[in-house]
């Protein structure tokens, strides 16, 4: 059986794909940070100041680029929501255009929120699926038309089940 990650377990974290690291929530908590302009921070941590620069940041991939007094680091962190995801098999898949929306797991549709012939745009919302006792909006990951319904409200669903069509 799958153990589910814990709040308080460490955010991992990968540095240039070569260091891997783990700091746990109270100590990235603990440190002092001072925002130093739009991007830029300054950092105390154990007595050693740092100045920070964010280059880039690619939130939804927790995936970000830093300058740290001078030197590039391509950073990866993963914290419990994100392991969590990636045990679920809820973890990112990319950014193709995907016309068939699938239960990312086992679960109870509570609402169906769309009909055939009903246009959504990106991100609207399609379907209340229910899931380990938590409410999930499944939303649309591309924009379409409905083009079919393929459940019910009430209906029981496995992982992986055809959910919405879109055209």
């Amino acid at each position: 059986m799958t153990q589910i990650p814990s709040k308080n377990e460490p955010f991992q974290i990968s540095v240039n794909n070569q260091y891997q690291l783990e700091v746990l929530p109270a100590e990235a908590m603990a440190l002092d940070v001072v925002a130093d302009g739009k991007d830029a921070f300054h950092v105390l941590k154990d007595g050693r100041a740092f100045r920070i620069e964010v280059v880039s940041a690619h939130y939804e991939e927790r995936r970000f680029v830093f300058r740290i007094d001078g030197n590039l680091y391509n950073v990866y962190i993963a914290d419990f929501y994100a392991r969590l995801l990636q045990q679920l098999g809820m973890h990112a898949r990319g950014s193709y255009r995907s016309n068939t929306i699938k239960a990312p797991m086992p679960g109870l549709v509570l609402q169906v929120l769309v009909q055939p012939g009903q246009s959504v745009k990106k991100g609207e919302p399609v379907l209340i699926l229910e899931a380990m006792k938590m409410e999930n909006v499944l939303k649309a990951t591309s924009e379409g038309i409905v083009k079919e319904v393929a459940v019910h409200n009430g209906q029981a669903v496995d992982k992986g089940a055809t959910l919405v069509t879109l055209q």
